[in-house]
């Protein structure tokens, strides 16, 4: 199945709804992101903001609903084309997933060792240009072990760009960052949409970070999209939910505190009576 969408309709999910077991992660989610632009996805902590780039690049199944990538529905997709499809996407894992047992320069090198038929010469020239765009040109010869956790996401990035795909997924791209890596890697988002043309979205909760790139952001809450805009936008909402999120208010819709007893009964001890 297709749709005639806008051209600069790139991703569009319909009605979508899914749920974990008996706990409902989305209900009737709508949502658009627009090629060529950065849009960043927010929501407080356990909304699905993960779940939702898996349900994007059809590593989960929705319950109901559609997702069409470029106007074609991924659920009509067989595996040949699904795996094409994905080719498209580049992913920066929420834990930098690095291989282990490969050095920093295999690390970046695999996917085009396992999806182009590049000689090793051009594989070597486009992986430290990759590594070069991350400031770890030194390291190709590190293991994942002698690496920081900051430098860790930087190599895990210029594997994420080493395919140059049309769609570029940070899954918490800035976790772990010093303020001079943070600032590099801002930047280069922000730089390859707009001279590469690509599009990128952007799981974050670094509400300053996400101000200064993002072109569009989603809030969501509740199983649905609270809230969308520039950074600006949001910050001017008379919401109360996107007030408690942007401002990290301890009260408001959101609940702080997970479900308990009475606090002063409990300190008393008067519940164990």
């Amino acid at each position: 199945m297709t749709m005639d969408a806008p051209s600069d309709h790139l991703i569009e999910i319909r009605g979508l709804a899914y749920a974990h077991g008996a706990r409902p992660i989305f209900k009737d989610l709508n949502l658009t992101i627009q090629r060529g632009k950065i849009t960043a996805i927010m929501g407080p902590s356990g909304t699905g903001k993960t779940t939702l780039l898996r349900l994007i690049t059809r590593q989960l199944i929705p319950d109901r609903g559609v997702i069409f990538v470029d106007g074609v529905d991924i659920s009509m997709l067989n595996q040949t084309n699904l795996y094409k499809m994905r080719r498209r996407f580049g992913v920066l894992f929420q834990n930098g997933a690095l291989l282990t047992d490969l050095s920093v320069f295999e690390n970046v090198a695999f996917p085009l060792r396992e999806h182009t038929r590049l000689t090793n010469r051009l594989i070597r020239h486009v992986v430290l240009t990759k590594l070069h765009a991350v400031g770890l040109r030194g390291a190709a010869d590190m293991m994942p072990v002698q690496l920081s956790g900051g430098m860790e996401r930087r190599v895990a990035l210029a594997r994420a760009m080493v395919m140059d795909p049309d769609i570029l997924i940070y899954d918490e791209p800035f976790v772990g960052l010093d303020p001079i890596s943070m600032g590099v890697i801002v930047r280069l988002v922000r730089r390859m949409n707009d001279a590469l043309g690509i599009s990128s979205i952007l799981v974050s909760h670094d509400l300053q970070e996400i101000s200064t790139v993002a072109d569009c952001s989603f809030l969501i809450s509740d199983g649905k999209v609270a809230a969308s805009g520039s950074p600006a936008e949001l910050n001017q909402t008379s919401s109360e939910l996107v007030k408690q999120f942007m401002h990290g208010m301890a009260d408001g819709p959101v609940a702080f505190h997970f479900e308990a007893p009475d606090y002063e009964e409990q300190l008393l001890g008067r519940d164990a009576e």
